[in-house]
C-alpha cells in the first residue's frame, strides 16, 4: 500500500502529538508514512525524504516541531504538494512555533492549524485527499456527524441533569427539536460554476482578497469573490456557501475576530484556507482563524498573505491537475513573476 501522506516529526519528543495526528488517519483510512528528521540536525535527510516522497506520489506532508518550528518550511522549500504545518507547545505556548510556521514567504505556504492540533492536520489532509477520493470524502462526512452527534447528545448526559433553581431546560429540549431545512437562495451576482470561492468579510480585506485571486488566475483556475460577512449577512453567507456545489476549496479573507472561517468549515466538509488580515492589531484575526476545535480545521497562512492563499489553493488542486501543476513549478522557478 503506497502512503498518500507523509508525516514528518522535528523530535521524537513529539510523538504524543504525532500520535493524534496519526490515529485520525487510521480512522479516516488514509495511508502514510510516519517520519523522525529534524530541520536543523539532519537538514538532508528532511531534503531526501521530501523529495523522494514526492517523487513517489505523497500528496499532502504534515510537518509536526516545536520551538523554531522551521520544519514545515524546510518541507516546503523541496516539494510543490501541499505542507500542513503543527506548532508544537514546548514554550511560550507554541506561539513562538505558531508564528515560525504561519508567516511563510510567497511562494511557500503553510497550511496551519492550531497548536497541538495534529488531529486536525489530519482532517485538513483527509479533506484534500478527499477532492480525489470518495472513500476518503465519506469517512470525512462521517466524522462529521459524530462530531454533531456529540455536542447533541451533551445536552441530556450534562444540561439536562443541572437541576439549579431557575432552570428550565424543558422549555426547548434539544433531542426534540427538529431542525428546519431552509431551502437554498441563488442570487444572481455568485458565479456557482468555480474550482476556488474566495470571501472577504468586509471591503478593507479586498485588497488582501484581490491578490488571491492575481495568482489564481496565473495558475489558470476559475474562481469566484464575494465580500459577504457571515454576521451582518448570515443567511446570504449560509446561501452561498451551500450553493457553490461545484466548488472545491473556500478561501475566508478576514480582519478582526475572523468569523468568516469558522463559519465556512461549519457549512463546508471542504478544505477552507484561512488568511487573517491587519486591522488594528493583525494578531486577533491570525489567533481566532487558526485555533479551530478538533473536528474543524482551517489551514491558516501569514497575514495580509494572500498570495499565499491561491499557491496553497493551486497546490491542493494540483494532485489531479497537471496543468495547475505545471504552472506551480513556472511560479516557484520565478518563470511566472507575481
Amino acid at each position: 500500500m503506497i502512503p498518500k501522506v507523509m508525516v514528518i516529526l522535528g523530535s521524537g519528543s513529539d510523538i504524543e502529538i504525532a500520535k493524534k495526528t496519526t490515529n485520525m488517519l487510521e480512522k479516516l483510512e488514509i495511508p502514510y508514512s510516519l517520519k523522525i528528521a529534524s530541520a536543523h540536525r539532519t537538514y538532508d535527510l528532511v531534503r531526501e525524504l521530501v523529495q523522494k516522497g514526492t517523487n513517489e506520489g505523497i500528496k499532502v506532508f504534515i510537518g509536526i516541531a516545536g520551538l523554531a518550528a522551521h520544519l514545515p518550511g524546510v518541507i516546503a522549500a523541496y516539494t510543490s504538494k501541499p505542507v500542513i504545518g503543527v506548532p508544537v507547545s514546548v514554550n511560550l505556548d507554541g506561539l513562538d512555533s505558531l508564528y515560525s510556521e504561519v508567516q511563510m514567504p510567497y511562494p511557500y505556504p503553510i497550511a496551519t492549524v492550531g497548536v497541538n492540533r495534529g488531529e486536525n492536520a489530519a482532517i485538513l489532509t483527509g479533506q484534500i485527499i478527499a477532492l480525489n477520493d470518495s472513500k476518503v470524502a465519506e469517512n470525512i462526512f462521517k466524522l462529521r456527524e459524530e462530531y454533531e452527534k456529540k455536542v447533541i447528545e451533551s445536552n441530556e448526559k450534562i444540561i439536562q441533569k443541572i437541576e439549579n433553581k431557575y432552570i428550565n431546560n424543558d422549555f426547548l429540549r434539544v433531542k426534540n427539536l427538529k431542525i428546519e431545512n431552509e431551502p437554498v437562495k441563488e442570487y444572481p451576482e455568485f458565479n456557482y460554476d468555480n474550482k476556488v470561492s474566495i470571501i472577504a468579510s468586509n471591503y478593507m480585506d479586498l485588497v488582501v482578497a484581490k491578490k488571491t485571486a492575481v495568482v489564481l488566475d496565473r495558475l489558470q483556475i476559475n474562481h469566484d469573490l464575494q465580500i459577504i460577512c457571515p454576521i451582518r449577512q448570515p443567511k446570504k453567507f449560509r446561501n452561498y456557501v451551500l450553493g457553490m456545489k461545484n466548488t472545491e476549496i473556500f478561501i475566508g479573507i478576514s480582519s478582526k475576530s475572523a468569523v468568516v472561517t469558522g463559519v465556512l468549515t461549519s457549512l463546508t466538509s471542504k478544505p477552507v484556507i484561512g488568511v487573517p488580515c491587519k486591522d488594528e492589531f493583525g494578531y486577533d484575526s491570525l489567533l481566532s482563524m487558526v485555533n479551530m476545535p478538533p473536528g474543524f480545521p482551517v489551514g491558516t497562512l501569514g497575514i495580509n498573505n494572500g498570495r499565499n492563499a491561491g499557491i496553497l489553493a493551486g497546490q491542493m488542486l494540483s494532485n489531479d491537475d497537471s496543468k495547475v501543476q505545471n504552472n506551480l513549478e513556472k511560479i516557484r522557478n520565478k518563470k511566472i513573476n507575481i
